[in-house]
């Protein structure tokens, strides 16, 4: 991949900060014809801003459409615009939202507080502002999720990956167990970082089940008994609203999806036999692939009783398939389904698997709180959807603990 000097004015072969080309694809015609910027996350990720920044921006300046929040990862501008035109506005980007003022330097932090934004460059200490009167000015303001002191809390994921990073042991809760003299054998309190992981392990080393015993039968009879009861079995399972689907004749999209992953899975002797490739292009093949409801789907038909080890294995597909909290919310609701009501042996194992999605990126801190926080029956009954909660209460608990130990760290700064 062609790469350019993040500043083009500086022509320094070494220079260290580099990013990719922009390439720009046009597709469509007439008043349909639009340009697909291809590689604005790898370009975004260069200069440490988020794409939608950038793809906003290009809009403002060609004074066209821009779709900031795309849910297939395709960042597209209304009309023809060609690669090298779309590079000399990113210039224009980098010097108002990217460089320091003082040194010219890249590195530099976005802070926004009471509607101002201030770039905080790391390599010289110089905090400089931005115009206010740029239109992206605005877009970024708005679009900031937090405010104030807010902004710069960080979640439990991203302070252990700073710990690995500096060498430190990026196992949570235990960083002060030597430094204050505490007895390194003490029980880890309820709801702590090690009891809740602890409580993971020990959940997989309990369940551990013997191939032999969970192996599905895959004779012909069996197979076909299967099939015949799929349809009625995963139109109970799904809760399928807002319309997709609804009124045509035989089993919906989503069922069909579901339906299929579970027959291939009983021809090819277990669920992890299915790729991750075939699923996605079955889910395209439906025109679901995008879907929130899908994800719902996945929840129920992609794992079996080892869930809690397959999360991992599974999280490509799943990352690429959840786009939005809508789809996290799904998730989290088809997982209730597939362990409140057709696994019930693994309400015990909730934190665990509530632990993969986390640590996997597949469900944000801030969706898993607000659905610990509330009950639901859109998915399973009210009854069995509390014992669900009730069995998540240790691992929510954990996600919650950690603004308050991050509030005591600064206190005692």
């Amino acid at each position: 991949m062609a790469t350019v000097n993040i500043r083009r004015d500086v022509t320094d072969p070494f220079y260290r900060y580099k990013m990719e080309k922009l390439q720009a694809k046009v597709e469509g015609k007439g008043n349909g014809i639009k340009t697909v910027v291809v590689n604005l996350d790898s370009v975004a990720k260069s200069l440490s801003r988020p794409p939608a920044y950038l793809i906003k921006y290009f809009g403002f300046e060609l004074g066209a459409q821009a779709n900031a929040k795309p849910t297939d990862e395709r960042w597209i501008i209304n009309g023809s615009h060609d690669a090298p035109k779309l590079q000399d506005y990113l210039d224009g980007f980098i010097s108002k939202f990217v460089l320091c003022k003082k040194c010219k330097n890249p590195e530099t932090d976005v802070s926004i507080k009471d509607e101002k934004i201030t770039l905080d460059c790391k390599a010289c200490g110089q905090r400089s502002d931005v115009d206010p009167r740029l239109k992206l000015s605005t877009f970024i303001v708005r679009n900031n999720p937090k405010g104030g002191k807010k902004d710069k809390k960080k979640t439990r994921r991203e302070r252990q990956r700073e710990k690995s990073a500096n060498g430190e042991d990026a196992s949570p809760g235990d960083s002060n167990n030597s430094e204050n003299g505490d007895d390194a054998d003490e029980a880890p309190q309820a709801g702590s970082d090690d009891e809740v992981i602890r409580q993971a392990q020990a959940i997989e080393a309990e369940t551990e089940i013997k191939d032999d015993e969970w192996a599905v039968d895959v004779s012909e009879e069996a197979v076909k008994a299967r099939a015949k009861d799929l349809p009625s079995d995963l139109k109970r399972a799904l809760v399928i609203e807002d319309g997709d689907d609804e009124g045509a004749d035989g089993p919906s999209s989503y069922e069909q999806l579901g339906s299929w992953i579970i027959e291939t899975a009983a021809e090819k002797g277990g669920v992890t036999n299915v790729s991750d490739v075939e699923i996605y292009l079955k889910a395209k093949e439906f025109g679901i692939e995008t879907k929130h409801k899908t994800c719902a789907v996945l929840a129920q038909s992609i794992f079996d009783e080892k869930i809690a080890k397959q999360i991992e294995g599974r999280a490509g597909l799943l990352k690429k398939m959840i786009s939005s909290e809508r789809h996290e919310k799904a998730f989290l609701g088809g997982t209730e389904r597939f362990v409140g009501q057709d696994h019930p042996a693994l309400v015990a194992q909730i934190p665990a698997i509530l632990l993969g999605y986390y640590q996997n990126d597949l469900v944000s801190e801030e969706t898993l709180k607000a659905w610990g926080a509330k009950t639901s029956k859109k998915y399973v009954d009210i009854a069995t959807s509390k014992k669900i909660h009730k069995a998540a209460k240790p691992f929510i608990e954990w996600l919650e603990s950690a603004e308050s130990d991050e509030d005591s760290d600064e206190e005692s700064e």
